[in-house]
């Protein structure tokens, strides 16, 4: 079995970092995002980049650094509203992007790497969202065809890894990131813990190591997103 661990996120994107390429990333909001790997991308200084995420990070953190420094060029999202990067570039026609329906992003990126090319979903019908897509009726009603996602590259983050790369998550944290693990042709997984093989309940494992090409560990900065206290 090759040898998936990685000393570094930098180690770990060596010859898979490159211009004009499509990354999946995983997390919602701040909540397992794969915010090293993130940072050496970053670093890296490639451009042109396609990303797919639900979001992209706040101003400051997660994908919020990459748009900070020009790197996207286009994001496929779904929800956006905390970053006012993003939001000034949008408006400026500087960044390109792709809203999806949260549930929709998440089947397209399932599909991908399920091998299936496309779908039929009722989500989008009769708005903006079906614009220029092929529909078809089943059954007297009338759904949008969805392409699924395949990208270049997917960072994720996870909570253990076994040395195969079989990867699990903890809780909330889970969100995006299965299903972008699944649609890269090569996937990343940036972790907190690494086991020997057969430590991992088989049951308890969300993705299996064959998605998994390269794995890193890190001391993960777990930012709060939206902090609420009582007065």
């Amino acid at each position: 079995m090759p040898d998936k661990i990685y000393s570094s996120p930098t180690e770990a994107l060596d010859g898979l970092a490159r211009d004009g390429i499509m990354v999946a990333v995983g997390g919602f909001g701040l909540c397992g995002i794969p915010e090293q790997l993130i940072i050496a991308l970053r670093d890296s200084a490639v451009r042109n980049l396609t990303a797919v995420s639900n979001n992209a990070g706040v101003d400051g953190w997660g994908l919020g650094l990459l748009l900070e420094t020009g790197q996207i060029r286009k994001m496929v999202s779904s929800y956006v509203g905390e970053n006012a990067e993003f939001e000034r570039q949008f408006m400026a026609g500087e960044l390109e992007v792709e809203f999806n329906p949260q549930g929709t992003l998440a089947e397209r990126m399932r599909a991908g790497g399920a091998g299936i090319p496309a779908f039929f979903t009722k989500t989008g019908v009769g708005t903006a969202v079906a614009e220029g897509k092929e529909t078809r009726d089943f059954e007297g009603e009338t759904f949008v065809m969805e392409r699924g996602i395949r990208t270049d590259l997917s960072l994720v983050k996870a909570w253990k890894a076994d040395r195969a790369g079989n990867l699990m998550y903890r809780k909330t944290a889970r969100n995006f990131n299965p299903m972008a693990a699944s649609c890269g042709a090569h996937t990343i997984a940036e972790v907190e813990e690494i086991v020997d093989i057969g430590t991992l309940d088989p049951d308890h494992i969300h993705t299996p190591g064959i998605f998994v090409d390269r794995i890193v560990k890190t001391i993960p900065e777990k930012r709060i997103e939206q902090r609420t206290t009582r007065s």
